[in-house]
């Protein structure tokens, strides 16, 4: 492994601006990147569902050995402010100059990936097929991972089941193969106008409709496996006016979809409890945003990997997470993911940090688990 050559190709890719739904300049570097390194390329045109610009990079570089192989995968956006980004090196840590952020997630993850494709070929490394996906828009609701067309990906271009997700926050080691799932929840609350200084009295007050819902719901962390969050609640009326329509936004997560539904439910009394004391009226729709991320062997994937990072010497911790990724999407197609830490600190904010020496230590390990 060449660590130098990694970190100078790591920030000339961070210099590419490439937020979510514009990442199609950074797409182009990558896939003359690949073809350089021999790989088979499909891109799959997802993007044009949500009006992005970068297809999702499927990639394979053909092995020596027989079985299924591994599939590599990361993303292509950034979040913002990620334009003109100044990285600093210092003491083996790169950051920003403080006003943007560094776009370590996921760039360290595609530089690790791109590293080891190099190695093992400079090397002469036996090992099988080796697959690559490159989504587009995943800080963005996982939007390319979602927006893939699987049945029209050539039969020998289609990624091996076993994923590992080169995107992970916090230290190498760190093995996630578990997350939960997430729906989405919208409640409209309709109330009765009337003049608010004249005859209050005649409306029904659609935003006092929602409070009393809203007070009565059980927030934050739920149970161990389960959080309950409301983050918008919009109703633009002027103060004369008695406001008859209020809108909360939420979500449930949870590893139990059935309690996911449960959640829901306790929604919907709290809803009309509150309609039989103020009267007026409610609506609620939910939708899956995305599925939970489970092993499908037992964690006999995760255990694999984390004895290529004992053996490396580095400590590896199999973790539950509570967060969601393309992993979780990837999930609903059958594909056993785990999602492993590059070394990346307070992601999506400009103090975002990178800690080379973990990167150094996960392509290291990609190497070796790929070689073995």
């Amino acid at each position: 492994m060449q660590k130098e050559r990694m970190v100078e190709n790591l920030i000339e890719m961070i210099k590419i601006y490439s937020p979510s739904k514009k990442e199609g300049e950074f797409a182009k570097y990558l896939v003359k990147e690949l073809e350089k390194l021999g790989a088979k390329l499909y891109l799959d045109e997802g993007f044009k569902k949500y009006n992005g610009n970068s297809p999702t990079i499927i990639a394979k570089i053909k092995g020596n050995l027989e079985g299924e192989g591994v599939t590599l995968a990361a993303h292509l956006d950034v979040v913002e402010p990620c334009e003109n980004i100044t990285p600093i090196l210092e003491n083996g840590i790169l950051r920003t100059d403080g006003t943007t952020t560094l776009g370590g997630d996921d760039k360290a993850g595609i530089a690790s990936i791109i590293e080891t494709i190099k190695v093992l070929k400079e090397e002469n490394r036996s090992h099988k097929d080796i697959f690559i996906v490159l989504t587009p828009c995943e800080e963005q609701g996982m939007l390319g991972a979602k927006n893939i067309s699987w049945n029209l990906i050539p039969k020998d271009m289609i990624p091996a089941k076993n994923m590992i997700v080169v995107d992970n926050a916090g230290r190498a080691g760190l093995i996630a193969h578990t997350a939960p799932s997430k729906y989405d929840v919208v409640i409209k609350f309709k109330g009765k106008k009337a003049h608010a200084g004249i005859e209050p009295e005649k409306g029904i007050n659609a935003i006092n409709l929602a409070a009393l819902a809203i007070s009565k719901m059980k927030m934050g962390r739920i149970d161990e496996l389960t959080t309950s969050n409301i983050g918008v609640i919009n109703s633009n009326f002027p103060t004369n006016v008695v406001a008859d329509e209020c809108i909360v936004k939420a979500e449930v997560r949870s590893h139990s979809e059935e309690k996911i539904l449960e959640v829901i439910e306790e929604y919907k009394d709290c809803c009309d409890e509150a309609v039989n004391i103020m009267q007026g009226e409610y609506e609620i729709c939910y939708e899956c945003d995305y599925p939970t991320l489970k092993p499908k062997d037992n964690l006999k994937f995760a255990k694999e990997f984390s004895e290529i990072y004992e053996g490396l010497g580095v400590k590896s911790e199999l973790k539950v997470i509570g967060g969601g990724s393309d992993s979780n999407i990837f999930a609903k197609n059958g594909y056993n993911s785990i999602i492993i830490g590059v070394g990346m600190y307070d992601v999506h904010t400009v103090n975002e940090t990178l800690e080379l020496e973990e990167l150094y230590k996960t392509t290291k390990a990609l190497i070796n688990y790929i070689s073995k």
